[in-house]
């Protein structure tokens, strides 16, 4: 930490021990989570299904992955000796340089897949035991259940941020202003897990919840979790790998993404603010600040949590858990500004430098109005999702219509929400010299994904609130639990609807504002390295090149090949359980139910799945900008970026709300409107429901981070690029077989998504 003030010091070391602090504060909430009751015989018995379908799936994921995350550790070690380090780097560690953040990035990465993967994992095994003791609490009260349902998602919220900020706040310690070279590695190591989190977690939920559905309720006509049907262990168990787990890992890597964008583009500000670009000054300020900030919103998120509660008179969840948000959020204003007045000082002028902290609260303000508008879309209090119910009254055609025009039209003011929130950043630095307004623009972009992501850790525990009360209505459901403890469940079911739709939200607006911020991280790092080696550094991308345009076209259509990829194995995953349910109900005694049905083929079935497109589409994601950087170069590969920001934001908001809708139609319609539970108009929701299920839950959701992955990935090899394409000169012969190499890489992966597994053939 050479050049720092004792302040600044003092600073970062209090922000290392908030993220040790946040961890410990997790397994404190996880302690007393495992000490609450678990119910009786028959409600530990399914417990006992579910847990062990949830570690056997992600034991086996994490088996999957690891040799993908060995190669790539070498592959990113490898990168370093391509180009020559950073200016900053070599004033740091001297003539070692190239060693050390060889070794640093691959630590790095390391590091960001093993703390992502522990998010999940932990977060996905509290879940897992919050929900039998949700539904046990159930029997005492509402507040009780409430409070053992928030708590439990509240581990993970408390893990995501303290395992974040420890890991960036080590990075920084360890390499000062080098940092940004290995936290790219911690970044990536992180957006690549929460793919495959999110991939693999959502195809197995979403298998298993369409099939269980369709013939269940649909065919059969028989209750949801009902313990008669052989896929309900399978949705419940996809409601933790695919909610709990991916939802973690997404918010995780965005944490972490937002934060090495914020160095990066700090890193260079500050240069510029102490002197001549270049000339080893460099004003901390603007790196030490987003630092203090996530410390500020770990203490706001653990205050926030600390009042969620509600009583028997009340029973408000969803008032109990905005109160904490709130709460949170009015603590983190105080703070950033108080950091700011003392801190945060033009050592030219000694006025204080408001635009950071208004940076900062234009992303906590764009977090709490996503939240209203996504609500607005999915909850079944408001005229949308009443509409797509009503349209369920003339079949399930008008109901799936109705929610994909709902879907459309919640995309266009999400986009309108999230174009006002980088706005204010350009209004904000308006007066920055011309020098250095554009980094300072893209700065404050980047403190604004910041802002949004403050309250991650109250945003965590809404999200796994959502699948911990449902799989504790399934578990009341499927033991018989009495009335009273089923109608607390249900009711806390159906306010975790909307918070994971909410959650949902939050987490695509925090995924594209993180993409912004590394798209500006791409044009400063890729001019500096251009500088570095004499050529003309890239001041913007120009969207009438053809090159650009070409890349702009390709990085729009990434986004639907994906969706398509995932929605395809959801398919073909759910007629494999739809032909296994129908099975098993014509075994005798299994719709008596005087024999339980085989839960553990329909886990196996969502498990092969999920397995089996994890390594393609992760391949996708790495490869595709692989090809259009090397083969266009680095300006084309500016505009693919672009593209991809812009299609998988209106994707994934459209996929997210649609679905979320149509969940919530069904719902409401299952309250007793419109002819409530088994009529004519429900079977009509229930059919747009599962077709929304693996929109809002598995195509929608992997855009987040492959949105990341695709912009981290270009960040790493746009120097190499600048390196190897010079000016003026063709494609080098090796560089050209590499491509080749790449291209059939990548048909093997879509061809491999698109195959059908050994005995999915449903024949």
């Amino acid at each position: 930490m050479a050049g720092l003030t004792g302040f600044e010091k003092g600073a970062v070391l209090v922000v290392l021990v908030i993220a040790i602090l946040g961890i410990a504060y997790a397994f404190i909430l996880r302690a007393q989570i495992l000490s609450q009751d678990k119910g009786t015989a028959r409600m530990q018995e399914v417990w006992g299904f579910i847990k062990d379908g949830a570690n056997a799936y992600l034991s086996r994921q994490f088996r999957t992955i690891m040799i993908l995350i060995g190669i790539l550790t070498f592959v990113l070690a490898a990168s370093v000796l391509i180009i020559p380090p950073t200016q900053e780097a070599t004033e740091v560690f001297g003539s070692g340089a190239t060693a050390w953040v060889a070794v640093g990035r691959a630590i790095a990465f390391l590091m960001g897949s093993l703390f992502s993967y522990a998010v999940g994992f932990v977060g996905m095994n509290v879940a897992v035991e919050g929900n039998v003791r949700v539904a046990a609490a159930a029997r005492k009260g509402y507040n009780p259940a409430l409070q053992v349902a928030y708590r439990s998602g509240t581990v993970t919220g408390m893990l995501t941020v303290g395992l974040g900020l420890l890991g960036g706040t080590l990075i920084f310690m360890v390499f000062g202003i080098a940092a940004p070279d290995a936290l790219l590695g911690f970044g990536f190591g992180g957006s690549l897990i929460a793919l495959f989190m999110r991939v693999g977690g959502g195809i197995y939920t979403k298998a298993a919840d369409v099939g269980a559905d369709l013939v269940g309720k649909v065919e059969a006509g028989i209750p949801e979790d009902d313990p008669r049907n052989a896929a309900v262990i399978a949705d419940l168990v996809g409601d933790n790998v695919g909610d709990c787990a991916g939802m973690a890992a997404d918010v995780f890597e965005s944490f972490e993404v937002t934060i090495v964008s914020a160095l990066i583009l700090g890193l260079v500000l500050g240069d510029v603010a102490r002197g001549a670009l270049g000339d080893g000054q460099y004003d901390m300020r603007f790196v030490i600040f987003p630092l203090i900030l996530r410390g500020i919103g770990v203490i706001a998120s653990v205050i926030g949590n600390t009042i969620v509660r509600t009583d028997e008179r009340t029973r408000n969840a969803m008032r109990a858990m905005n109160n904490g948000f709130y709460l949170a959020a009015v603590i983190s204003v105080i703070g950033f500004a108080v950091v700011t007045l003392f801190y945060m000082i033009d050592p030219n002028t000694g006025a204080v430098d408001w635009r950071p902290f208004m940076a900062t609260v234009a992303g906590i303000l764009l977090a709490i109005v996503l939240d209203k508008v996504t609500e607005y879309f999915t909850s079944t209090h408001f005229s949308p999702v009443k509409e797509t119910s009503r349209a369920s009254l003339t079949g399930s055609a008008t109901n799936i219509l109705s929610g994909l025009a709902l879907g459309f039209e919640s995309s266009v003011w999400a986009v309108v929400v999230i174009a006002a929130s980088i706005l204010s950043s350009v209004l904000i630095y308006s007066g920055e010299p011309a020098a250095t307004q554009f980094t300072a623009i893209l700065y404050g972009v980047s403190l604004t994904g910041i802002g949004m992501l403050t309250l991650t850790g109250n945003t965590i525990s809404m999200d796994s609130f959502g699948p911990i009360s449902d799989n504790a209505n399934g578990i009341g459901e499927m033991s018989g639990l009495d009335k009273n403890a089923r109608n607390v469940m249900d009711d806390l079911d159906a306010v975790g609807n909307t918070t994971k739709a909410v959650t949902k939200g939050i987490a695509i607006g925090s995924a594209v504002i993180a993409a912004v911020a590394l798209f500006g991280s791409f044009l400063t790092d890729t001019g500096k390295v251009q500088t570095q080696l004499g050529q003309t550094p890239l001041a913007g991308i120009n969207v009438a090149s053809p090159m650009v345009f070409i890349g702009l076209l390709i990085g729009g259509a990434v986004p639907l090949l994906f969706s398509s990829l995932t929605i395809r194995a959801v398919a073909r995953a759910a007629a494999e359980i739809v032909n296994e349910v129908r099975r098993q109900f014509k075994i005798p005694g299994i719709m008596e139910g005087t024999k339980l049905p085989d839960y553990a083929r329909a886990v196996s079935i969502s498990t092969t799945a999920a397995q089996k497109e994890l390594v393609s589409l992760g391949l996708i994601a790495v490869l595709v900008p692989v090809i259009v950087g090397f083969l266009l170069g680095v300006e084309a590969l500016g505009g693919f970026l672009a593209g991809i920001i812009l299609s998988g934001q209106l994707m994934a908001v459209f996929q997210s709300n649609a679905g979320g809708a149509w969940d919530n139609a069904k719902k409401y319609i299952e309250e007793g409107n419109y002819g409530g539970k088994h009529s004519e108009p429900h079977k009509a929701a229930v059919v747009g429901d599962t077709v929304g299920d693996p929109l809002k839950d598995t195509a929608g959701p992997a855009l987040n981070p492959m949105i990341k992955v695709i912009n981290l990935v270009s960040l790493i090899i746009a120097p190499i690029i600048v390196s190897i394409r010079v000016p003026g000169q063709g494609i080098g012969i090796g560089t050209i077989i590499s491509m080749l190499v790449c291209i059939a890489a990548l048909a093997w992966a879509i061809w491999q998504s698109k195959r059908e597994a050994p005995g999915m053939s449903g024949s």
